[in-house]
């Protein structure tokens, strides 16, 4: 199944975005993560298009999307309102939501946040943001700052062709190359010399603050959408099995699952990923022709 890309008119900016399935399907806002784009939902997207009209967006400052004003920053709190303004823009009073690493993150404080509003809730690779120690927030806040201080001097690698720039991204990711190669096409813009990132460099920026985990855990405890995570085995460095496992506890209607594979799940493994959303879905809504 063929997307086709639209724009999404905010009052503060225009985001990009790329849509599969019919309309009048019910509406599913897929939100990826941190550096990537919505063509990190070209392969699981079609297959969730039978059940689902897929919106994927990309986030302010990546991909094709607007950047944020000079004078702003990319807390992802601001992502919350985004989405709010997203909603209201396609005329959505409810909705499911998908989302990746950053975006499930996103996506999990905003089903928390507003719950009335979120039909299902799949994430991959995510539930809940990074945290940090609370002994450690005054460090966090000075390296914020400090990095926002010298931001003038920051710039993005300039590559010489797309197929260099595909390359860089694999190895960063870990990713084969047509996952990389569909990232790096929506993410590239020319610039003097050769290619660039067309993301904000501001997204490079450490947060001057953090959540701990135990607000992250009460934050959890709002979800009401039931909830499907999938999970990468083994686990991400940065998403242990035991704080995976606690946070997953606060959700009372959650299923976890496991499948073999790296961060980006959702672009290796597609089929595995949406025969397990499907199979959640049908448990959760009964069966469905697709």
């Amino acid at each position: 199944m063929s997307p086709h890309d639209i724009a999404i008119e905010l009052p503060h900016l225009t985001l990009a975005a790329r849509r599969w399935g019919e309309p009048g399907l019910p509406p599913l806002l897929a939100v990826h993560g941190w550096l990537d784009n919505a063509a990190s939902f070209d392969a699981l997207a079609p297959l969730l298009a039978t059940r689902f009209e897929v919106t994927a967006i990309d986030l302010p400052g990546h991909g094709r999307s607007a950047h944020r004003p000079p004078g702003a920053w990319y807390h992802y709190v601001e992502y919350l309102a985004d989405l709010q303004a997203v909603a209201a823009a396609l005329g959505w009073t409810r909705f499911s939501l998908l989302g990746h690493s950053l975006g499930g993150a996103v996506a999990s404080i905003f089903a928390a946040a507003q719950p009335d509003r979120v039909e299902r809730l799949l994430l991959v690779e995510s539930l809940g943001p990074l945290t940090a120690a609370p002994e450690l927030a005054l460090e966090q806040l000075r390296r914020g700052l400090s990095q926002r201080a010298d931001f003038a001097a920051k710039s993005l690698r300039v590559f010489p062709d797309s197929a260099t720039a595909v390359r860089a991204r694999m190895l960063a990711n870990d990713l084969g190359e047509a996952a990389a190669a569909a990232l790096v096409e929506r993410g590239l813009a020319a610039v003097p010399g050769g290619w660039s990132w067309s993301s904000d460099a501001r997204l490079t920026l450490a947060s001057p603050l953090r959540y701990t985990e135990a607000q992250i855990q009460n934050i959890l405890r709002g979800i009401a959408a039931p909830t499907c995570v999938v999970l990468a085995d083994p686990a991400t460095s940065y998403l242990p099995t035991a704080m995976m496992q606690a946070r997953a506890d606060c959700v009372v209607d959650i299923e976890v699952r496991r499948l073999s594979g790296n961060h980006h799940l959702h672009m290796e493994h597609a089929q595995a990923v949406a025969a397990l959303f499907h199979a959640f879905c049908d448990r959760a809504d009964g069966p469905t022709d697709r």
